[in-house]
């Protein structure tokens, strides 16, 4: 408890949506790209939860069925973090190398089964 108040711990869910460019890198650029990845994760420390991973095919699917692609802005990775709030999330996340390349993330609290039922 922090000055009487209880603190809860949620999981967040970052999921990365590629920039236009992202991908184009030549190799020094790329080993660059994974060492701020590597130290931005670092830093993260007890509050990386799951350092996911990149995704490199996405299909949409629907009552009507099922189609290639995952429209205009696919998810292109994830990683779960956890955070006393989505404030404190957001303030984790603004470090991320994605944004730095031009990359945009989603962050969304995730609920536990209980918290999903009481709402």
């Amino acid at each position: 408890m922090r000055g009487g108040v209880k603190t809860h711990m949620a999981n967040f869910l970052l999921v990365y949506h590629a920039g236009p460019n992202q991908g184009d890198a030549g190799h020094e650029a790329q080993l660059s790209n994974m060492q701020a990845w590597l130290d931005w994760m670092g830093g993260l420390g007890s509050a990386l939860v799951d350092a996911g991973n990149p995704i490199a095919r996405a299909w949409t699917l629907s009552k009507d069925g099922t189609t290639e692609g995952a429209g205009p802005n696919p998810a292109s990775g994830y990683t779960v973090i956890k955070a006393d709030s989505m404030q404190a999330a957001s303030e984790m996340v603004i470090g991320c190398p994605h944004l730095a390349t031009g990359g945009t993330i989603e962050l969304c609290e995730m609920l536990t089964a209980g918290h999903a039922a009481a709402r």
